[in-house]
């Protein structure tokens, strides 16, 4: 499920987007947000689609290999423990994923094939797979230990799958990591003699009302957030401060003003790791300074009030 650093991260792209087009729609622009996080869904099904197809392309080969004029006894009697896998085969029978599949038209493995095969030749040649098909233990762990390494190892970090799924979505560059991260905790979570059980996108329904408040308040309040910022930086010109930090510290006042259970050392310290992953060298140290300051003023101006866990 998406956590709330990475939705703050697609609400700082979607601020940052509006503002380079100039754009003044809140309301496609928020559509567009909640567009690219459920999208984010799909490149996490994709994923799981694209290990049962490397699977069925196994089973097209040794069956193709059965029919040989010359075949050989490897031919005809093949090691079929990758056919046999009880993970893959329950994701397979997964009643929400084929119907996720089927209600969003995710024919992508079969469109484009080639990566199916491109992933099929890199396990063929991988330790990974040559030590599974020698394990002589059959059990559901063993299986589930196989198919986890096999996708943090050989799907997870190939580039041209990666540029591929880049080419289908200009928002699903940072979110790759993401999703390769929520893929292995399912994987993990996966038991023996039960059904699979696919990732929901958010964790309850407060993750899912804060991607909207944080997007709409903070470009409602964009103006008034750039005077309390200039009032605190006078060393500094609005234009002269980076367009992310500017926007990650609107974000922070945001969340300072209008998110009583969210600490507001919870708020600073997550802004300042977005900003090392996506604005300047000296973004974060900057950032702190301004956060701090307004912050404590905030708070002695009794204009933050934090309720239950915001008070930690």
């Amino acid at each position: 499920m998406i956590n709330r650093r990475h939705i703050r991260v697609k609400v700082m792209q979607s601020i940052y987007a509006m503002q380079q087009s100039q754009s003044d729609d809140l309301v496609k622009e928020e559509k567009f947000l909640k567009l690219s996080i459920l999208k984010m869904f799909d490149l996490y099904v994709l994923n799981l689609l694209l290990i049962i197809e490397v699977q069925k392309f196994a089973e097209k080969k040794i069956a193709l290999s059965k029919k040989k004029i010359l075949a050989t006894k490897e031919d005809l009697k093949p090691n079929t423990k990758f056919l046999n896998n009880k993970l893959i085969n329950t994701i397979k029978e997964s009643v929400s994923l084929i119907s996720y599949t089927e209600i969003n038209k995710l024919n992508n493995w079969e469109v484009d094939d080639e990566y199916v095969k491109i992933i099929y030749d890199e396990l063929l040649n991988s330790k990974i797979y040559k030590n599974y098909l020698d394990t002589v233990e059959d059990s559901f762990n063993v299986d589930r230990a196989f198919v986890i390494d096999f996708f943090r190892e050989i799907i997870a970090p190939n580039e041209k799958l990666a540029e591929y799924f880049e080419d289908k979505m200009i928002t699903w560059v940072d979110d790759i990591p993401f999703v390769n991260t929520w893929v292995l905790k399912t994987l993990s979570k996966s038991k023996n003699n039960a059904n699979f059980l696919m990732g929901s996108l958010y964790k309850d329904k407060d993750d899912e009302e804060y991607v909207s408040k944080l997007f709409t308040k903070t470009i409602l309040k964009m103006r008034d957030y750039e005077k309390e910022i200039s009032e605190r930086t006078p060393n500094w010109e609005t234009d002269r401060i980076a367009d992310i930090d500017m926007i990650l510290i609107k974000m922070a006042i945001t969340e300072f003003l209008n998110f009583p259970s969210i600490p507001v050392k919870v708020t600073i310290n997550e802004y300042i790791e977005i900003s090392k992953d996506y604005s300047t060298e000296k973004s974060s140290y900057f950032i702190n300074g301004v956060l701090d300051k307004i912050s404590k003023e905030f708070e002695r101006d009794k204009k933050i009030v934090k309720i239950g866990r915001g008070l930690l």
